[in-house]
């Protein structure tokens, strides 16, 4: 398993940005030949909800992930880890400026 230096230098040679969580529920809603509101109402959520999460409007929420891994029987983790490579991709793909600034702290031996 990678550490998070590892993973960290992979995302940041990465080009291409990662699959988003609203990706992956619009790609298994065509293998599953489901729509968005059909999928909505099966989470208990309005179809809004899911057609901004599917657009990359909203971002996924724990709640989401939730329900998500409950539907498709995988569980919160990969949604929320899924999520999370999202967001530091683009963190790491944005100005760097403000970061570089920040001194780290070092501990003493």
């Amino acid at each position: 398993m990678a550490t998070d230096k590892e993973r960290i230098a992979q995302l940041q040679r990465r080009t291409q940005r990662p699959m988003t969580p609203g990706e992956m529920v619009e790609a298994l809603l065509e293998e599953l030949e489901l729509s968005q509101t059909e999928l909505a109402a099966r989470l208990s959520v309005s179809r809004a909800t899911v057609n901004e999460l599917v657009r990359g409007k909203r971002a996924l929420s724990p709640d989401m992930a939730h329900r998500l891994g409950r539907f498709f029987g995988n569980g919160p983790g990969l949604w929320l880890r899924a999520q999370a490579t999202v967001d530091l991709w683009d963190t790491l793909h944005m100005d760097a400026s403000a970061y570089q600034q920040i001194e780290p702290h070092r501990v003493a031996a």
